[in-house]
């Protein structure tokens, strides 16, 4: 009896790949939600610190930077739920993530009206005066960006290695 080698592959025609299983994911929508996500990530950084890029024109954070940040960020939001979504592939998702997407969603929305609490009338420098992204702004945008950040790991879908084995108390 012959044994085969341990990186053994099978024989397969020319121009054509070995049989494998069907991953459990969409290879495609995670790319394209990775992708999404890291131009989002680029665009948020332009908005953010412009001075990386050499685009740095006014020593304050003005309306344009914040627009351009939160650009950046609703992309980020997009392309993270896109990718997450992809590992639900044929499942239907938890509560947990529907919680999660919720999360998200009200996160980001924080997030805008922090940033833009000055163009809505609700800052400490209401129009027509110069919108000035102050400390306060950031940290409501910081909150909301936690509360993306936790609707992400909501939207991860968590489960059992072997869904038949009893779950048990770990030693």
């Amino acid at each position: 009896m012959s044994e085969s080698p341990p990186n053994f592959q099978p024989e397969t025609q020319a121009g054509q790949e070995p049989p494998t299983s069907p991953l459990p994911y969409s290879r495609r929508r995670i790319r394209l939600g990775l992708s999404l996500t890291l131009v989002g990530f680029v665009i948020f950084l332009i908005g953010a610190r412009p001075s990386l890029f050499g685009l740095d024109r006014s020593p304050v954070i003005g309306f344009v930077q914040i627009a351009v940040f939160l650009i950046g960020l609703a992309i980020i939001c997009l392309g993270g739920y896109i990718a997450l979504m992809a590992l639900w592939k044929n499942r239907q998702p938890s509560i947990a993530a529907d919680i999660g997407l919720r999360l998200v969603s009200t996160g980001y929305v924080i997030a805008v009206f922090s940033g833009m609490a000055d163009v809505f009338g609700a800052g400490s420098h209401p129009l027509p005066g110069v919108p000035y992204f102050g400390p306060w702004q950031a940290r409501g945008v910081e909150f909301g960006q936690a509360i993306i950040a936790l609707g992400f790991l909501l939207l991860i879908p968590y489960r059992r290695t072997n869904p038949d084995q009893p779950l048990t108390q770990g030693a």
